[in-house]
C-alpha cells in the first residue's frame, strides 16, 4: 500500500514539477503537408519568439499553459495553449490554413454570354453562376414592359427648375474590415476578444472607423494588427 502512495505521490510530483517548469518545445508548422518556412513563431506569456526553418521545423522555451501564437503573412493566424501532453510528447505539429485569395481586376461583359465575356476569372465556379444568373435576369427583365410611372404628355420633372443639387457620396474604405475578415478565424472575435457573435460586424465597423486602421493596412503586419484589435475590444466594451 505504502509503495503505491509513493509511486502515486511521485508521478504527480513529477508531472507537476514538468508544468512549472520551462523546457524546449520542438515542433513542425504544416499547411497541407507542406513545410511552412519562415513562420514567426511566439511565446506570447513569455514574451519570446523563434521562426521556423526550410523544413517548417521550430524550438521554443515554453512551460505548460503558455500561449502559443503562429503568423505567417499568407495564412490565418493560428493559436495555442501548451498542455502537458505537449510537453511530454515533445512533437509539436501545428496546421496552418491558406488565406482566403480575392479577385482583381474582374471586367464582366453581359451583353454576350460567350468566352470572351469572363477575364481573370480562370475557373472559379461561383463567379461564373453569378454571371449565369445576372445574364438570365437582363433577358427575362428586357423582354418585360415595365410600367415606369409616366404620364404621357406630362410635365417633364427633368427640367432644371426641378433639379435639387445631389449631395456627393464618399464610398467607405473598408480594406480593413476586410483584411482583419481575410486574416483572422471566425472564432477570434468569440474566444479572444470576447464578443458576442451579433457584436462582430459592429465592431469591425468601429475598428474601421479608427484613421489607424489605414495606417495598419500600409505596413500589413498581423501581429500589429492583433494588438490594435485587442485595445480596439477594450474600447469598444466600454461603449456597451
Amino acid at each position: 500500500m505504502k509503495a503505491k502512495l509513493l509511486t502515486t505521490i511521485s508521478f504527480f510530483t513529477y508531472q507537476l514539477s514538468i508544468s512549472q517548469t520551462e523546457k524546449v518545445l520542438n515542433g513542425k508548422v504544416l499547411s497541407q503537408y507542406i513545410p511552412l518556412d519562415k513562420v514567426e513563431v511566439i511565446n506570447k506569456t513569455a514574451k519570446i519568439s523563434t521562426r521556423t526553418n526550410e523544413l517548417g521545423e521550430f524550438s521554443i522555451l515554453v512551460k505548460q499553459k503558455d500561449s502559443l501564437l503562429f503568423f505567417s503573412k499568407d495564412y490565418l493566424f493560428t493559436r495555442l495553449k501548451v498542455t502537458l501532453k505537449d510537453l511530454e510528447k515533445n512533437n509539436l505539429v501545428v496546421e496552418m490554413t491558406p488565406k482566403a485569395e480575392e479577385l482583381d481586376n474582374v471586367v464582366v461583359s453581359r451583353s454576350v454570354f460567350n468566352k470572351n465575356e469572363i477575364k481573370n476569372i480562370g475557373n472559379n465556379k461561383e463567379e461564373i453562376n453569378k454571371i449565369i444568373i445576372r445574364k438570365k435576369f437582363d433577358e427575362v427583365t428586357s423582354r418585360v414592359n415595365v410600367y415606369d410611372g409616366r404620364i404621357k404628355n406630362g410635365l417633364d420633372f427633368s427640367y432644371p427648375i426641378f433639379d435639387k443639387p445631389k449631395k456627393k457620396i464618399e464610398p467607405r474604405d473598408d480594406r480593413f474590415k476586410k483584411l482583419v475578415v481575410a486574416s483572422f478565424p471566425p472564432d477570434f472575435f468569440i474566444k479572444n476578444l470576447n464578443l458576442k457573435p451579433e457584436e462582430k460586424e459592429i465592431f469591425l465597423n468601429f475598428c474601421n472607423a479608427d484613421p489607424k486602421s489605414k495606417t495598419l493596412l500600409e505596413k500589413s503586419n498581423d501581429f500589429e494588427i492583433m494588438d490594435f484589435l485587442y485595445i480596439k475590444s477594450e474600447e469598444f466594451k466600454t461603449l456597451n
